[in-house]
């Protein structure tokens, strides 16, 4: 029986993946960094500074990690303060479920933007816990996240359902030991393989149903 559900942030909550392209380009200039869908995939779901280790290493250190997280996360809290992009269902899936399970959030995203994307939907009343990969030694695909906002929460991993987008996500869900509902981002498409780890495929959150939590 499910007891609690933990949602991921980007990609799955909100539309955040062109405020990210865009905070990168306008940070660190579209001339220097020439950005891949493999590059994305790799950083998907992992912590603050692991990505900005991993953008440094593309830039040829031309600028530190740190400078990097600042300027990219200036440009995406402007962004956040102008509009939140939420996804379709997003808030009608955390709605029908707070009030009848405890709620956590459990994003690759620093506190900063966590909070800035709370404070422009309304969400963070509903979440009993937020937890941010920074928080742990390793983010996704490393299940540390999960198992530390479970901990938290006190719930059995096998009781708690995930929602998740990237297949990192999905993989780190999965190897924490949590019921796994995949709702495939729109820009990029985890592999199959990745997908059979999953108990439940979505196409969207509005084709999510409470019930739905009743047969994982």
């Amino acid at each position: 029986m499910i007891e609690a559900v933990v949602f991921d942030m980007d990609g799955l909550l909100i539309d955040s993946e062109p405020f990210w392209e865009r905070a990168r380009i306008e940070a660190l200039g579209a001339d220097r960094l020439r950005w891949t869908e493999a590059d994305q995939e790799q950083i998907m779901g992992s912590s603050t500074q692991n990505w900005a280790n991993f953008l440094a290493e593309r830039l040829n250190h031309e600028l530190s990690p740190a400078v990097i997280i600042d300027r990219v996360l200036n440009q995406m809290v402007e962004s956040y303060r102008a509009h939140v992009p939420a996804l379709p269902g997003a808030h009608e899936t955390i709605t029908a479920l707070a009030g009848h399970y405890p709620l956590g959030l459990a994003s690759g995203s620093p506190y900063r933007l966590i909070e800035a994307v709370m404070e422009g939907t309304g969400w963070g009343a509903a979440f009993s816990e937020i937890l941010s990969s920074d928080e742990v030694a390793l983010g996704k695909p490393a299940p540390d996240v999960y198992q530390e906002i479970a901990r938290r929460m006190r719930v059995p991993a096998h009781h708690i359902a995930v929602f998740e987008d990237s297949a990192n996500g999905i993989l780190a869900a999965h190897a924490a030991g949590h019921k796994v509902i995949a709702v495939p981002g729109v820009y990029h498409q985890p592999a199959p393989d990745t997908l059979q780890k999953a108990n439940l495929v979505l196409d969207s959150l509005l084709a999510f149903d409470p019930v739905m939590l009743q047969d994982l």
